[in-house]
């Protein structure tokens, strides 16, 4: 990826070629991370070879990439409602860290953050903070449609795009909102308790029920 990757105007938001350049190796990254998770790693690599790998690979990227995509993009689109300066800086340690996680059959996806400058309330910092697990709950709603069709066109990469997008959205929704660290629960939580409260209950129900005890996004034809 060349370091002089222009910035551009996409939906009347800027992005530096910086920016662009770390959201993009940050897509890819998590896009094979989630697609080694979900085969099971190293133990399902012949799984992912019989599929051809592009594929599964593809199924990765319009999953875990859209989702990660649109979760910093919300960080950064609220952000500049409030006046800040943002822009998505990607984490290489993490990001090689969810790679390496997802060979051995779990993820730790923290791919990076949205860094913004200027002066905030605690209101203003939470609303920041859950716009990016509020659009991963939205976006169960977008993937919804691809799992109802898929069964009736007969399609199981159509139901697996769907199932997956909305296992891997409900899943990042409660994986960022642990009040902990750097993640954004930590940051909801110090705002509001009440938000916090009921988005964090409302995503890990969705994840234990949906993922965990139904096996959404598991199965299927890789």
């Amino acid at each position: 990826m060349s370091s002089t990757l222009r910035g551009r105007r996409i939906a009347g938001l800027y992005f530096s070629g910086t920016e662009l350049r770390d959201l993009l190796v940050a897509w890819l990254a998590l896009g094979v991370a989630f697609t080694l998770f979900f085969v099971d790693g190293t133990a399902g690599l012949d799984r992912l070879l019989a599929a051809g790998v592009v594929p599964p690979l593809l199924v990765g990227l319009l999953t875990a990439g859209v989702a990660f995509l649109l979760h910093e993009i919300a960080h950064k689109v609220v952000a500049v409602r409030y006046d800040q300066v943002a822009e998505f800086r990607a984490d290489n340690g993490m990001l090689f860290l969810a790679v390496m996680s997802s060979l051995l059959g779990f993820i730790f996806a923290a791919p990076g953050a949205v860094h913004h400058r200027g002066r905030l309330t605690p209101r203003e910092h939470g609303h920041i903070a859950l716009a990016g697990p509020v659009a991963n709950l939205l976006l169960t709603l977008v993937f919804l449609p691809a799992l109802l069709l898929g069964p009736v066109v007969g399609s199981p990469v159509i139901t697996l795009i769907g199932s997956r997008g909305i296992a891997i959205n409900v899943f990042l929704a409660a994986f960022n909102l642990i009040p902990y660290g750097p993640l954004d629960g930590k940051t909801v939580l110090d705002w509001s308790k009440g938000a916090w409260a009921g988005f964090f209950l409302v995503s890990v129900a969705l994840t234990v029920g949906l993922v965990f005890v139904g096996g959404l996004g598991f199965g299927g034809p890789f």
